[in-house]
């Protein structure tokens, strides 16, 4: 056993199932685990009252993720009356419903969770460290026209989505209460429901200036939507709930079904990762593509600056030396003159040379790279051997 005060040892964690794992961390420092990490920790208060199981042959109980929820979607930015709750946590159970319907959600995804862990299958947040993603839901019971995403941006979403882990391979889970259009009326600064509008006694005096239009709004009744959290595997399957009867009552079957999909899930995952890979080597094929186009850029840069700059060293060199031989013409003929014509001609050739500065050409040749010493090629030529 590890003591945990000991500033040697770290902190344990112990894989229980699917969703958790085995790793310690030292001074703090949480390392990249190479399974699946521990359930996400949670700050939760004492457990509220078991209650006994609607559905016979589930275990009964509040879920992990749900015992502490209700607290979480009841404290959240503000919303109209009758939306959809945005809770201010985003590590929480995939539920998005109205304060009318919190209580119903809740209550089908605790049966629902309890009934696959009763059946042998762990429900939880997704890992961290799995690539999971979460599908954008359609909350309308009735879909119409595809939404512009630019200006709709959907109701509240989790920051990871709710996994079952069926012979480890994750299903995400997400609860929705869908939405209905509804006629709604415009009084006294605000919409109400067309059924709750009372018009008032016509009156001569009295005129009820009131409008219409349609929204969609939460309905009350759930949607389950089941798919492959898994990116580029395209597989989900939804249940409806409809007005005579509830979500619950089809949890068992539900399950079933779920269960039953899972070699075609596994087939689709297999295909996926299979696609996947190609399009990863294309993606390695091209990037080095454009290394190996880059490097040839680079050296052809390299040649031509070399060339470039010794053309110009050259030249220079050819200044230099015109100038030294002017410099050494005028030296050679003051030493003919006389000492009193010598003399004023020599300190003029001194200021000259002041002047100009040093004019040894050996300067502007070590200053010259060559092409290696401007960019040493990654690659080497078809004659197998680098250029420059």
């Amino acid at each position: 056993l590890l003591d945990a005060d000991h500033p040697a040892n770290g902190v344990l964690f112990a894989r229980r199932s699917t969703g958790d794992e085995l790793y310690w961390t030292r001074d703090g420092e949480i390392a990249p685990p190479r399974q699946r990490p521990a359930s996400v920790a949670r700050e939760l208060p004492p457990a509220p009252r078991v209650r006994k199981a609607r559905i016979r042959g589930i275990k009964s109980g509040p879920h992990d993720l749900i015992h502490s929820a209700k607290g979480h979607f009841e404290k959240g930015y503000a919303v109209e009356d009758g939306a959809y709750l945005k809770p201010y946590k985003k590590l929480l159970v995939d539920i998005t419903a109205s304060q009318a319907c919190l209580d119903k959600a809740l209550e089908f995804a605790n049966d629902l969770f309890n009934a696959f862990e009763s059946a042998g299958h762990r429900v939880t947040l997704a890992p961290n460290n799995e690539q999971l993603r979460r599908r954008a839901i359609e909350e309308r019971e009735k879909p119409g026209k595809a939404r512009d995403p630019y200006y709709h941006r959907g109701p509240w979403s989790p920051h990871r989505p709710t996994v079952v882990y069926i012979d480890d391979v994750a299903v995400g889970l997400t609860i929705v209460e869908m939405s209905e259009q509804v006629m709604l009326r415009y009084v006294n600064g605000k919409y109400i429901r067309e059924a709750d509008y009372s018009p008032p006694k016509s009156t001569r005096y009295r005129v009820d200036h009131t409008w219409t239009t349609t929204k969609e709004l939460p309905s009350g009744r759930l949607r389950l939507i089941t798919y492959s959290p898994r990116p580029g595997v395209e597989w989900d399957r939804s249940w409806d709930e409809c007005r005579k009867a509830s979500l619950t009552a089809h949890i068992k079957t539900i399950v079933r079904s779920v269960e039953a999909a899972i070699p075609d899930l596994l087939e689709r995952i297999v295909e996926a990762e299979r696609q996947a890979e190609i399009e990863q080597q294309k993606w390695d094929a091209q990037r080095e593509k454009w290394r190996r186009e880059e490097d040839k850029k680079r050296t052809d840069q390299s040649h031509k600056d070399s060339h470039d700059e010794l053309m110009a060293a050259i030249e220079q060199w050819s200044k230099v030396a015109n100038i030294e031989r002017f410099l050494a013409g005028i030296e050679a003929s003051a030493a003919h003159l006389p000492i009193g014509k010598q003399t004023p001609v020599l300190e003029r050739l001194a200021l000259a040379r002041e002047f100009i500065g040093s004019q040894d050409p050996l300067g502007f040749f070590l200053s010259w790279k060559a092409p290696r010493e401007r960019y040493q090629p990654l690659y080497p030529d078809d004659q197998g051997h680098c250029h420059g």
